[in-house]
């Protein structure tokens, strides 16, 4: 009798479009570069977290507890989600939600939402589709080790964790203090979670934000990709 193998919770994700996956804990700088790459190449970007929100937002709605796994399961997979390239906007079931998705409270419930496997499942076969249709850069946790397993670049982006606290403090003018004590929970929850934890994929390049301008962020970026595709050149 042959030995049965173990099941696997993600099959393996095979594309010929281009992917570049940029994974790293919260207020790294994933959003700012992952965007502002895409565009400079004229490739998809995928905000992973956006879809998240998106669940979070409509369990939020409805009055639904974003730690009932099996109702966030439900919702992921029932969710029309789309990101619009072009202008940046985020469609819930074809209403605009891309403003209400970035509420302190969206935030906090999608971190919970993002830990149920059933939604991560969901979100990911969307993800994927998007990638098997064109070339993509997409940012979040768990794209260069779950989602695109085989991505051409791969980068762990990363930052000193009271940098990161400033930058979040910026965005959302909320005191400092207690950004940083958001943020601490939000990577113990992401890095101890039982699915798809945060984790740099072995193939990853570690880079630091921590004291590097969003341009630079991106020509390090960009170096990488030139050296890993074999008409990298090309991007410039």
């Amino acid at each position: 009798m042959s030995e049965r193998r173990p099941r696997t919770c993600y099959p393996t994700f095979f594309s010929m479009s281009i992917v570049i996956a940029i994974d790293g804990p919260a207020a790294a700088g994933k959003s700012t570069v992952a965007r502002s790459l895409a565009k400079r190449l004229g490739f998809t970007y995928i905000d992973s977290g956006a879809m998240y929100r998106a669940v979070a937002l409509w369990a939020l709605r409805q009055n639904l507890d974003p730690g009932d796994a099996h109702r966030m399961e439900q919702l992921a997979l029932a969710s029309d989600i789309r990101l619009e390239t072009s202008t940046g906007r985020v469609l819930l079931n074809a209403e605009d939600v891309t403003e209400a998705i970035r509420e302190p409270s969206i935030s906090a419930a999608a971190s919970v939402v993002a830990t149920s496997g059933g939604v991560r499942r969901a979100l990911v076969e969307k993800q994927r589709a998007i990638g098997e249709r064109t070339n993509v850069v997409m940012e979040g946790r768990d794209i260069g080790s779950v989602v695109f397993p085989a991505a051409n670049v791969k980068i762990f982006l990363d930052a000193e964790p009271s940098e990161r606290a400033h930058r979040r403090a910026l965005e959302t003018s909320i005191d400092p203090a207690q950004v940083s004590g958001e943020i601490a929970e939000r990577d113990r929850r992401d890095r101890s979670r039982i699915e798809a934890p945060l984790a740099q994929a072995p193939d990853a390049v570690y880079l630091d934000s921590t004291r590097l301008t969003l341009e630079e962020v991106e020509e390090a970026i960009l170096k990488v990709v030139r050296s890993r595709i074999a008409n990298g050149k090309e991007f410039r």
